[in-house]
Formats: structure tokens, C-alpha cells, sequence
């Protein structure tokens, strides 16, 4: 038992340290030095009734930075909206709108983004993305350039900027569960594990009222 313990926990210490090598060449600190790709892959997370949570806001900022500098022309937000009661996509939208006035002609909506390997999947096999900028946080942005890049995607990352100043117990606890969930993308990838919904495709670049609901 202990052999098998030890052994376990070697495997996922050489899983995330192969992670987070191999996407590191691609995550990039700021916009100016960042290479231009046709879409922005924005990854949902916390929303409430009204506004979203400051994890989101980032992230936003941080894609909309990559849209003014000229550095992509779509923008695919990919969130969990599986009950009616809880909706990250459309209140991301609604924020955009509200505080920055985005144009939602070249935002899409992935409304079966429940997770990070789902939302890069879909990205791929429903939206026919070929190429993207993933804007996430820093603890975030391994796993998605991993999956990404895995998937056969063109994908590079930006480090979401960091507008409101997180807790050190809350960065802890976020690279805790990132350690895991390293693992679990590693094994969805070699196990070519599907997402829970595909569908119809929608091609970013065509029209965004077709990812609507």
C-alpha cells in the first residue's frame, strides 16, 4: 500500500513539472510581446445575478487588451450554462457590454464550457477554432496551453492582468486544486477523453448570433 501511495504521488509530481515545461514556451506576461492568433478563447468561471467574480473581470480585461492591441479579431467565451438558474456565458456578455460597450458581433458564446479540456474541445470541434490566445491566471494558464496545444490547436496564453489583489489563502487553495487537476487533464488527453455535448458546428468566422440562445 505504501509503495503504491508513493508511487502515485511521483506520478502526479512528474505530470504537472511535464505540464507546466511543455506550455511554458507559450504563456506570455503582456500583450505587446504576445503573437497574434484569429480568436480569444475567454474560460468562464464565477458569475452572480448581476456582475462577475473578480477571477472573470480579469480575464476580460485581459482579452479585450489582446482585441485593442490587434491581436486577435473573435472573441469565443466558453462557460458553464447547464441550468437556467446559472448562466456564466450570457453574464459575461452582459458585463462586456455594460462596463466596456465590447461589439458583440465578434463575441461567441460555448454555452457546454464546463470545463477547461470541454472548453478547448469544443473550441476545436464545434467552432472550428484553429488558433487562439487563452487569457487566464497565471495558475491556469499550464493546463489550458497543455490541453490546447495537445488537441492540435495553435494556442498560446496571456496571463489574465491582475486588477484586484487576491488573498494568499485563495492563491494556495487554487494551486492545490490545480495540482489535481493537472493530473485529470493529462489522462483526458491520452485517454482522448469526449466532451459532455458537442452539436452543430458554428465556425468562428461566421456569424455569433448562431451561438445564441
Amino acid at each position: 500500500m505504501l509503495s503504491v501511495i508513493v508511487l502515485t504521488g511521483l506520478f502526479c509530481v512528474g505530470v504537472n513539472l511535464y505540464v507546466i515545461a511543455y506550455a511554458r514556451p507559450y504563456v506570455y506576461r503582456d500583450v505587446e510581446s504576445l503573437p497574434s492568433r484569429y480568436t480569444v478563447i475567454l474560460p468562464g468561471a464565477k458569475v452572480y445575478r448581476n456582475t462577475v467574480s473578480h477571477v472573470v473581470a480579469d480575464r476580460i480585461e485581459g482579452t479585450l487588451r489582446c482585441i485593442q492591441a490587434g491581436k486577435a479579431e473573435r472573441i469565443l467565451v466558453s462557460g458553464d450554462h447547464g441550468r437556467r438558474d446559472y448562466d456564466e456565458v450570457n453574464q459575461i456578455l452582459a458585463y462586456m457590454q455594460r462596463v466596456y460597450g465590447t461589439d458583440d458581433s465578434i463575441i461567441f458564446l460555448d454555452h457546454a464550457g464546463f470545463s477547461t479540456y470541454e472548453t478547448v474541445y469544443r473550441a476545436r470541434d464545434v467552432f472550428c477554432v484553429k488558433d487562439a490566445i487563452i487569457v487566464t491566471q497565471k495558475f491556469h494558464v499550464y493546463r489550458a496551453v497543455y490541453i490546447a496545444r495537445r488537441l492540435g490547436l495553435d494556442a498560446v496564453a496571456l496571463e489574465a492582468p491582475e486588477l484586484y489583489p487576491y488573498a494568499r489563502t485563495m492563491r494556495d487553495s487554487w494551486e492545490l486544486r490545480e495540482f489535481f487537476a493537472r493530473v485529470k487533464a493529462f489522462l483526458y488527453v491520452a485517454f482522448g477523453v469526449r466532451p459532455t455535448y458537442l452539436g452543430e458546428q458554428i465556425p468562428i468566422t461566421g456569424d455569433p448570433a448562431a451561438s445564441r440562445d
